[in-house]
């Protein structure tokens, strides 16, 4: 696993390439993210850099299994910015998604990246729909070292389609990178969108977006 997960930081690094398109390039050698700072910026406030350490640019944890006894079957373990000070301004973060056996990864977007994925361990079914006006579904089942790419801002999802865990290392094109789960948004929003409101836009019955806000 070790050997794999140096591999996929590699991809991880190669990937930040791209991350121009979403996120400016770095001024300076580095800008590691002072958490403590009262000033806000796009982004993260700097720390001085006489005070930057080693333990900056260092995050260890993605070799452990995640707990997936949630209603999805599914967890993600994120390394951005919050995680990862020495991301700051580099424009990359990584995560890990366990499943379980059929477990999902919902729906849900990335508003600042476009992401890309490993199978460590397991076959998932990914797909990502495009935007209006066509809303076409691209799917396909991926298999122990396959990579897929989501693009930045679309809708996308996982399932673990085996009987055994399942294992992802991603890459993503921000350090910050967002995820907005569409069930979260839409009917666990705080204040709450009327009920009235979501029944017409999905046209059905006031008593089932009752139902499903109930959920969450």
């Amino acid at each position: 696993m070790a050997k794999q997960l140096a591999h996929f930081s590699l991809l991880a690094l190669a990937f930040c390439c791209l991350a121009s398109a979403c996120e400016p390039k770095p001024l300076q050698d580095f800008c590691v993210a002072d958490p403590g700072s009262s000033v806000y910026v796009n982004g993260m406030v700097c720390k001085n850099p006489m005070d930057v350490q080693a333990n900056d640019f260092y995050f260890s944890g993605l070799q452990l299994m995640a707990n997936t006894s949630n209603p999805w079957g599914s967890r993600v373990t994120p390394v951005t910015v919050a995680q990862l000070p020495g991301l700051n301004t580099l424009g990359l973060s990584m995560i890990r998604i366990d499943y379980a056996p059929w477990g999902i990864n919902p729906p849900h977007t990335h508003p600042r990246a476009t992401e890309i994925i490993t199978v460590i361990e397991g076959s998932i079914e990914v797909g990502f729909v495009t935007s209006d006006p066509g809303n076409r579904l691209i799917t396909k089942v991926l298999y122990k070292g396959d990579v897929y790419v989501f693009p930045i801002g679309l809708v996308h999802f996982q399932r673990n389609v085996g009987n055994n865990n399942a294992v992802v290392i991603g890459a993503l094109s921000s350090q910050n990178p967002g995820a907005i789960t569409m069930g979260n948004a839409v009917f666990g929003s705080n204040p709450q969108i009327s009920g009235e409101f979501l029944a017409k836009s999905f046209q059905v019955d006031k008593q089932l977006v009752d139902q499903i806000k109930a959920k969450f």
